[in-house]
């Protein structure tokens, strides 16, 4: 038996032991993986009324965490007043709690909107991909009831939708196939929008009374992008420990809503643009730097979060230095390109010529002394007339000696005489061997009248 005969067979004898030891109660019983139910989205329409399947609002947690809200809002209490930790008092406690709620009452305002959806459904199918928001599903439901010609010329869902979104809404629901609702169906869709609707409101009473506290808190965050903004960030995030422990890339997405533009333009959607991207500190920058300007914000907010979860620096003092930090990278970030400045003219330089010391103050000699570039040393003007006689062409030149083109051509055209061969090089050169005897670097004066020869 050769060595893969032998590879092949340990690999069999293998596979069988792991098949015989991989399901031990598949001949007596059912294997695991059948008893775990497969995950599906609920489905409400057989619930008869909406207080059957969402129970926060008449539960005993949620009046007492509302009615204690409406206490500490009449009586706004200082950070002097706290003694002791601050895990221990009463307030602090109540704003993690209300922070915890608002999660809830997302959850229940999800529930409701699906048994919005499966109600209405019957009625108008169309209006779900149409209207994607939770809450303004459940805003035009209220408003349209039966009646689908009310969304031409009604004040009412102007104030929800926009323009486009209810022409598209006029137009699918005059050709929609859905049937009439009964009057309980309608009173029990009633209930449901009534109660979604006074959860948002409560929802947003509690935004409210977190953000006049948030000097109480998390000062340091609120000093970075403001007491509205931090709230928002930190309710959404379900409280400040949980915000904490979220990365710099995730708090910069709190917030990001989803549209459906029905078939219109995306050119002014921004993706992965939340809570941080719109407050008031990213949105005083250009548009161009600002999705940057957002990065470096949440990568603050999340220090700064973590400095409040430890209740350190009450006063605020590490959100200043974080906030003078990135104004000194946001005014780097819009200085404007440093000037480039040219002494001489950089034309006649080109062409060999200079002004040499004339205008510079601090030395009244005419001529510069001639200094080598690439070692800095000066040049003594035997060696300059040496290396002058080398760059100088004599004869003939060629494309080969003087790096031009090879297409080059010396014949003429002319008016008078047809074609004629000259050399357009002569002239240069003449012109080149006068500019060597009288205009060169180190021409000298050849005899210079002394002031007794006169006389």
């Amino acid at each position: 038996m050769s060595l893969a005969d032998e590879l092949l067979a340990d690999l069999e004898e293998a596979g069988d032991e792991g098949e015989d030891g991989l399901y031990p109660g598949e001949e007596g019983e059912k294997g695991g993986l059948e008893d775990i139910p497969e995950e599906m989205e609920v489905d409400y329409s057989g619930a008869e009324s909406v207080s059957s399947i969402a129970k926060l609002r008449n539960s005993k947690q949620f009046s007492e965490i509302m009615d204690k809200i409406a206490i500490y809002v009449e009586k706004q209490r200082k950070n002097s007043e706290v003694s002791g930790p601050v895990e221990a008092d009463p307030e602090y406690k109540l704003i993690v709690a209300a922070n915890n709620l608002t999660v809830e009452i997302e959850n229940e305002l999800n529930i409701i909107h699906k048994f919005v959806r499966d109600k209405y459904s019957k009625r108008f199918p169309e209006l779900e991909s149409l209207v994607p928001n939770s809450l303004d599903y459940v805003r035009t439901v209220k408003e349209l009831g039966n009646n689908l010609d009310k969304c031409k010329n009604n004040e009412n869902l102007q104030q929800i939708l926009t323009n486009a979104t209810i022409m598209v809404v006029s137009v699918t629901a005059s050709t929609t196939q859905g049937t009439m609702l009964g009057e309980d169906e309608l009173k029990r869709l009633e209930e449901a929008c009534d109660m979604a609707l006074e959860l948002n409101q409560s929802k947003h009473r509690i935004y409210e009374y977190v953000e006049s506290r948030m000097s109480f808190i998390a000062p340091n965050l609120s000093v970075i992008v403001g007491a509205s903004t931090a709230a928002k960030i930190m309710g959404i995030a379900g409280g400040l420990t949980n915000l904490s422990k979220m990365p710099a890339c995730n708090l910069m997405l709190l917030g990001t809503q989803k549209r459906t533009l029905s078939g219109f333009s995306s050119t002014a959607v921004l993706p992965h643009t939340g809570y941080i991207y719109h407050c008031d500190v990213v949105q005083t920058l250009p548009p161009d730097l600002r999705r940057k300007a957002a990065r470096l914000v949440s990568a603050k907010c999340t220090l700064a979060s973590r400095v409040d979860s430890f209740h350190e620096s009450a006063d605020g003092k590490v959100g200043y230095d974080l906030k003078e930090e990135i104004e000194k990278k946001f005014d780097k970030w819009q200085e404007p390109p440093p000037v480039k400045t040219i002494e001489d003219d950089a034309y006649q330089e080109d062409l060999g010529f200079s002004l040499g010391q004339l205008g510079k103050s601090g030395s009244g000699r005419v001529r510069q002394a001639q200094v080598n570039e690439a070692t800095k040393a000066r040049i003594s003007k035997s060696l300059q007339r040496k290396l002058q006689k080398q760059n100088m062409t004599y004869g003939g030149r060629s494309s080969v000696r003087d790096n031009s083109s090879g297409t080059s051509s010396s014949v003429a055209f002319t008016p008078l005489q047809g074609l004629e061969i000259v050399n357009p090089h002569a002239a240069e050169k003449k012109v080149a061997e006068a500019n060597q005897k009288y205009f060169s670097n180190m021409a000298e004066f050849l005899k210079v009248k002394k002031e007794g020869e006169g006389k």
